[in-house]
């Protein structure tokens, strides 16, 4: 028992995500007759779920996955496995299935906000007895009653979105979100076309909602702090599961578009900006709002964030309502090149 505690303090002691669901997968690989464990990822693509190995245990240390989860080609439908996807389906806190003579399964999914994002999965040699479930589950529900926590921790409390404090760690810590290492592919739209021979890259956008200091004076805080619960709705609707949205304070939000082409990222940026547009909010009417957005792949994240800044503000002063890209606006001669030198940028 006392190795089991030792391992239970040393993964609450983590404030990461990632780090705490290696923690979890090396306690249980710990326990007499498992044979392996794994992380799975649950996410929604192209209106079908699917799941596919994050984290898992390989010769003697704990691997994570490197690829965004719609490409990784290790991916399956959720269908493939039956008594996880009816586990889910019904909200059953696990499954226990036998795939092959000598490899029991467990699967027990993670529960966040409504919705499963994450499945632990462990197999072993032999049947799983009653104690060995009782044990296996009790180190499961500190993982997961943790996994809230660290949650809660990265939350905005109005709008439910990523902080500001979570967008700096996570964006700081990998030193922007390089794509240098995505190679041109093929993006299939919503409506199935393709664009072919176009770099995938990462984009950071800054949103902000237009004249909302107008909305406060006029309807209040409690119809302005609407609006902002709204555009957070919409902006969950616009993007997908692996993308990424902050809400930064006040009304600017941020988000982090992942793996795509830059005609489709204007698409995508303006979907949202249309939506908003088409939306009749409770006694306010319209709202609309402004975009700028940079790529990633470029500059340190001070200086990422400060290009998609300066984007915005020059949709802001010219007409409001817009997208602008700030490459477009520097080749157009409307922006002009911030020099850094040693990180340190210059103004």
């Amino acid at each position: 028992m006392k190795p089991i505690l030792d391992n239970l303090v040393e993964m609450t002691g983590h404030r990461d995500h990632l780090r705490l669901e290696v923690s979890v997968l090396s306690t249980l690989q710990k326990l007499p007759a498992i044979k392996s464990v794994r992380a799975l990822e649950v996410f929604q693509s192209h209106n079908e779920a699917y799941v596919r190995p994050r984290t898992w245990h390989d010769k003697g240390q704990m691997v994570t996955s490197d690829c965004e989860a719609p490409s990784d080609p290790r991916r399956v439908p959720l269908s493939a496995y039956p008594a996880l996807h009816e586990c889910i389906g019904r909200r059953q806190p696990h499954a226990l299935d036998t795939v092959r003579r000598g490899e029991h399964m467990l699967w027990m999914p993670v529960w966040l906000h409504d919705q499963v994002h994450a499945c632990i999965e462990v197999t072993q040699s032999r049947p799983f007895s009653a104690h060995k479930l009782d044990v296996i589950q009790s180190v499961f529900l500190v993982y997961q009653n943790y996994q809230s926590l660290l949650d809660y921790s990265e939350r905005d409390a109005l709008t439910g979105l990523f902080n500001r404090k979570t967008f700096d760690e996570q964006f700081a810590r990998r030193g922007g979100i390089s794509s240098a290492a995505v190679a041109a592919a093929p993006t299939v739209e919503a409506d199935g076309s393709q664009e072919r021979d176009e770099p995938l890259r990462h984009w950071l956008a800054v949103v902000d909602i237009d004249h909302f200091k107008q909305v406060n004076d006029r309807f209040g805080h409690l119809y302005g702090d609407e609006v902002l619960i709204l555009i957070a709705n919409i902006l969950r609707s616009s993007f997908r599961s692996h993308d990424r949205i902050f809400r930064f304070g006040g009304e600017e939000f941020v988000v982090l578009l992942r793996s795509t082409t830059l005609a489709t990222a204007h698409k995508a940026f303006n979907r949202f900006r249309d939506a908003v547009q088409e939306y009749r909010f409770p006694q306010v009417g319209q709202v609309t709002v402004s975009l700028g957005f940079a790529s990633t792949e470029r500059g340190a994240p001070v200086e990422i964030l400060g290009q998609a800044d300066q984007a915005l503000y020059y949709a802001k002063e010219h007409g409001r309502n817009r997208v602008c890209y700030y490459d477009d606006l520097v080749s157009a001669g409307h922006l002009h090149v911030k020099l850094a030198h040693d990180d340190v940028e210059l103004f």
